[in-house]
């Protein structure tokens, strides 16, 4: 089993920064490429940022600027500077492991981390 513990969320003020962290563990082969996603009260899940094996990053829009991605083997980061009200969710942390080589990869979700950003 592959197992994603995502850390960092909380309450910060508009215009402040908070840093996410999502750690694989497990048994799997290599992680492929993860991402973080967001869901707000009401609102559909999205992908706010994803990484490959090479660390090839790519953003939503709306985050472009604001957020970076990184990525230590299997922890990846989000780092998430000038933080809006809009920015307010709860966020969940992706990844395609390879737990059996030559294998297609298995999708895991790590339990969600709440980000409150106040005005």
């Amino acid at each position: 089993q592959v197992q994603l513990v995502e850390s960092g969320g909380g309450l910060v003020q508009a215009g402040r920064s908070l840093t996410l962290s999502c750690a694989a563990s497990g048994k799997f082969f290599s992680i492929n490429t993860m991402g973080w996603y967001r869901q707000a009260p009401g609102k559909e899940r999205e992908l706010v940022a994803a990484i490959t094996s090479s660390s090839t990053t790519a953003y939503a829009n709306s985050v472009k600027g604001r957020f970076t991605m990184s990525r230590d083997n299997n922890i990846m980061y989000l780092q998430m500077n000038s933080l809006k009200p809009e920015d307010t969710a709860v966020y969940y942390c992706n990844a395609a492991a390879i737990v059996v080589p030559l294998r297609p990869p298995v999708e895991v979700w790590g339990q969600g981390t709440l980000v409150t950003v106040s005005s």
